[in-house]
């Protein structure tokens, strides 16, 4: 493979999905071709599969269940999207990977983290991240932000209590104290601008 896997993730609310559309931006006009992604999702297979992890109740599965589901979307999305890509030489931006299953189905719903990376060896062939962006504001502005979004129709996996994304935020930062050469935390706070500056200033090193 010889382009560049970039994931961003974070808590509920932290602007994801507005950051990964700029850094695209700024990517390309460094002349770099680039592929935004998402998780679950991305391809067919795996956006069948968001359907199911994403609507119905709360309880409609438990964290193996949703571990394994999308472990089998990641899959399909790794083999049929992802590495293609990179073997094209293509900078893959994805919003969320395997580290969102590491802090939700892991930190907050309680696997442990060498079940949900087997799954990911099996499933994916272990593949990480060259960099992996996570997103960070208070929780309560997380949910803040989450709710204005969502309206009256909040998905399964915004719909979980406070408590949840204490330890989902928690996750976030232990993971990325143990992997300090792909992980890096950025201040999701301030204007957009501001924002899409640290996340690309975090790349400096793969430019």
């Amino acid at each position: 493979m010889t382009g560049r896997f970039i994931t961003l993730e974070g808590g509920e609310g932290v602007g994801k999905s507005t950051q990964i559309a700029l850094l695209a931006d700024a990517l390309r006009a460094q002349g770099k071709t680039v592929v935004t992604t998402r998780e679950p999702g991305g391809t067919e297979g795996a956006e069948a599969i968001r359907g199911l992890l994403m609507t119905g109740s709360v309880d409609r599965w438990n964290a193996p269940t949703e571990a394994l589901l999308f472990a089998a979307a990641r899959a399909d999305h790794v083999a049929k999207l992802i590495r293609p890509a990179l073997a094209r030489g293509d900078w893959v931006l994805c919003d969320r990977f395997i580290d969102s299953t590491r802090a939700y189905q892991g930190g907050a719903g309680g696997m442990a983290d060498a079940d949900i990376m087997a799954l990911h060896r099996v499933g994916s062939g272990g593949l990480l991240p060259h960099r992996t962006l996570v997103l960070e504001i208070p929780v309560e502005e997380g949910a803040r932000r989450a709710a204005a979004r969502a309206g009256d129709a909040p998905d399964r996996m915004g719909s979980k209590d406070a408590a949840y994304y204490d330890h989902v935020a928690a996750r976030f930062r232990t993971l990325a104290a143990q992997e300090p050469d792909r992980f890096r935390l950025i201040a999701a706070d301030g204007a957009r601008e501001q924002v899409a500056a640290r996340l690309l200033a975090a790349l400096d090193d793969l430019l």
